[in-house]
């Protein structure tokens, strides 16, 4: 990697973006973490190669010192190379659409216009599998046709269409990564599901025969690191999943097993959990709080996902290595050493 390089991760606070930034200390760099929360990285306040920085990515001119490093207090972390660029709107279902489009669009085009302008070597820019919306042609791939049906797909989808702009304009080094289910410790979806089956409490909507596509948060790791760093793969996106898309009942069945659990879900017809969500989203909404459970959520169990990632395995080089018993192992671990199940 020749001399220390710095990385500047958005949505650092969250649960990929916090494994992240960790992940890139391991590997020798100096890290800048911005969010609008830091919690889940308390544990590097004192790290003199860590920098975390409380702020909005709708923020251009917060972002545009930060990246230029008048804020940065720490005089021993210079300007940035890498930029990881993770914060979006996701599931503040409470939130305006204008809220999703600042976020997920118009600050990803104010961020690539200050990452060019100060030098910045490579930018990854995190998207998601959900541009694609409901799947009718399983596997998909990047070349598959984009159909996205919530809010969040639809500016997820025109956040990678900026980006993509941005390189054919410009021959900026942008990388684009289109992330499946990750899954892992910190995850709070993945814990919330190993709590409720814990406690006999999950209820299966549905049948269970659609297909999710799990990827552990170390092959995602991974991945970014690939994307960070291969040439020749300026302005391309890449599908990262694991090797084999599971059915939803088989996931939990083994996520049963991982607890050493004897349990069957009972089950509940969809039309009726649907009926329940949008109400909730109604009263919620008013409320100006997030519901429980929204038609967001119920995705879960209403859409199938898996993916070909030939693509990624060819020119970005990527080979999950975590099969689906370890890494729900490893995630019920870590679950157990810090008290959460």
């Amino acid at each position: 990697m020749g001399a220390q390089e710095t990385a500047l991760v958005t949505g650092a606070g969250g649960f990929i973006g916090s494994n992240l930034v960790d992940d890139q200390l391991a590997r020798g760099r100096r890290v800048i973490a911005i969010d609008v929360h830091l919690d889940r990285l308390d544990h590097l306040r004192s790290n003199p190669a860590c920098q975390l920085q409380v702020g909005d990515v709708r923020d251009a001119a917060f972002l545009s010192r930060v990246i230029a490093g008048s804020d940065i207090p720490k005089v021993d972390i210079p300007k940035v190379d890498i930029i990881f660029h993770l914060a979006s709107a996701h599931l503040e279902v409470a939130k305006s659409e204008a809220y999703f489009w600042e976020t997920n669009v118009e600050a990803v085009q104010s961020l690539l216009e200050i990452a060019r302008n100060n030098g910045v070597r490579r930018f990854v820019h995190t998207s998601s599998v959900g541009v694609y919306g409901p799947l009718t042609t399983l596997p998909a791939d990047e070349a598959s046709a984009c159909y996205p049906d919530i809010l969040y797909e639809r500016t997820k989808l025109e956040g990678e269409e900026t980006v993509t702009r941005f390189v054919k304009d410009t021959g900026f080094p942008a990388v684009i990564l289109r992330p499946a289910w990750v899954y892992g410790p910190r995850c709070p979806r993945t814990l919330k599901l190993f709590r409720t089956i814990k406690k006999r409490r999950f209820v299966m909507v549905g049948e269970g025969e659609n297909m999710r596509h799990p990827i552990h948060i170390r092959d995602m790791l991974t991945a970014f690191e690939l994307a960070a760093t291969r040439p020749g793969i300026e302005g391309e996106a890449f599908v990262v999943a694991s090797d084999h898309a599971v059915r939803l009942k088989d996931l939990i069945t083994e996520i049963i097993a991982v607890q050493g659990l004897r349990f069957s879900p009972i089950r509940v017809p969809m039309g009726a959990m649907t009926a329940l969500c949008l109400g909730m989203e109604g009263v919620f909404k008013v409320l100006g709080k997030e519901p429980p459970f929204s038609t967001r959520s119920l995705k879960f169990f209403t859409e199938s996902s898996a993916f070909d990632i030939a693509k990624a395995r060819r020119l970005l080089g990527f080979a999950p290595a975590v099969a689906l018993h370890e890494g729900l192992a490893h995630t019920y671990r870590h679950y157990l050493a810090e008290g959460l199940l």
